[in-house]
């Protein structure tokens, strides 16, 4: 019976007061526009139904099957989504501020220009998620996976034997103080994202797009960068020590006053960057190319600079006790002030 029902039967059980709707089927129905706040849809079936600006606010949808579903516009404040699986469900320019997604599945679902602020998504999956401009402002997404697949579609997609690379995008996204710890991002398009104040602590954003992308005072403790691309990235005051960025592009990046101790900057490509004054102590630089970076007065001390390519750089007043340099380039580099006590220079000598 239940799988009969109509949008009008929906519509006048609650009127009449029902707000339970837990478990029943109601594949591809249309209720686009309809006021169903404070609902319970627990294990409720709404696959490829048109929800498009229908109010769910603080709605409790958990475990339920939104897959394909049309949402654009829904509100959904507050509402409970644990678990629930919203694969290519479109939720493009949807409020759900403070809604919870916790485990939820979202593989290719369309949040762009989505109102995520404050809400809760961690462990979700997040696999190919379109995030183009939507707000993520204080939203939780600690062990969130976000990282590229080859494959479109998951378990339940018709065309799940179709093979195409495809990321997560979140060009432009605002996730300015977002928890997103742990959460893998490899390969996400994050250009122009606003990470600022951001906790990144041990995420993984592996040949990451991160072009232009704000991280000002962000949390990047441990984080793995390895092949990312953060050409004209700021991240003046984050905090990067331990971070593992070999093969990184850092062209015309803003890492002054960054804190980067003990990390490992292998092969990187990092021409005309900007680390005045940021504290390099004991990281490893071997092969990098730093030709017309600005180091003045960063903090080198022990850092690893076998074979880096230093031409025309700037390391006026730089501390460089104890660094290592063997067989690096430093034609035309300006060393005026540079404190090089007990460090080993390109020929093999330690300077005294």
């Amino acid at each position: 019976m239940d799988a009969a029902l109509t949008p009008q039967d929906i519509l006048r059980r609650y009127a009449k007061g029902d707000r339970d709707f837990s478990g029943i089927n109601l594949t591809g129905i249309k209720l686009s526009g309809a006021n169903l706040s404070r609902t319970d849809w627990l294990d409720v079936n709404l696959s490829k139904a048109y929800l498009n600006s229908t109010v769910l606010t603080f709605a409790c949808l958990t475990r339920a099957n939104l897959r394909g579903a049309v949402m654009m516009g829904a509100h959904l404040c507050g509402a409970n989504l644990n678990q629930a699986s919203l694969s290519n469900v479109n939720l493009s320019n949807a409020d759900l501020h403070g809604a919870s997604l916790q485990g939820a599945t979202l593989f290719g679902a369309n949040l762009s220009l989505a109102n995520l602020m404050d809400t809760n998504l961690i462990e979700a999956d997040m696999r190919t998620v379109n995030l183009n401009g939507a707000n993520l402002v204080g939203a939780c997404m600690r062990g969130a996976n976000l990282r590229q697949e080859r494959a479109v579609g998951d378990q339940h997609d018709l065309d799940s034997n179709r093979k195409k690379r495809s990321i997560a995008s979140l060009n432009g996204a605002n996730l300015s103080g977002a928890d997103l710890r742990g959460a893998n991002l490899s390969g996400a398009d994050l250009q122009k994202a606003d990470l600022r104040g951001a906790n990144l602590q041990e995420a993984t954003l592996s040949g990451a797009n991160l072009q232009e992308a704000k991280l000002n005072n962000a949390n990047m403790q441990g984080i793995f960068l390895s092949e990312a691309n953060l050409s004209n990235a700021t991240l003046s005051g984050a905090v990067l020590n331990n971070a593992k960025l070999e093969r990184a592009i850092l062209i015309d990046a803003d890492f002054n006053g960054v804190s980067l101790r003990s990390a490992v900057m292998a092969d990187i490509k990092a021409s005309r960057v900007k680390m005045q004054g940021t504290d390099l102590t004991d990281a490893k630089f071997s092969r990098a190319d730093l030709s017309r970076a600005d180091l003045r007065d960063a903090i080198l001390v022990r850092t690893n600079l076998i074979e880096a390519y230093l031409a025309r750089t700037n390391l006026a007043n730089a501390d460089l006790t104890d660094a290592v340099l063997n067989r690096a380039e430093l034609s035309s580099a300006n060393l005026v002030g540079a404190i090089l006590k007990g460090a080993t220079l390109p020929d093999g000598k330690v300077h005294k």
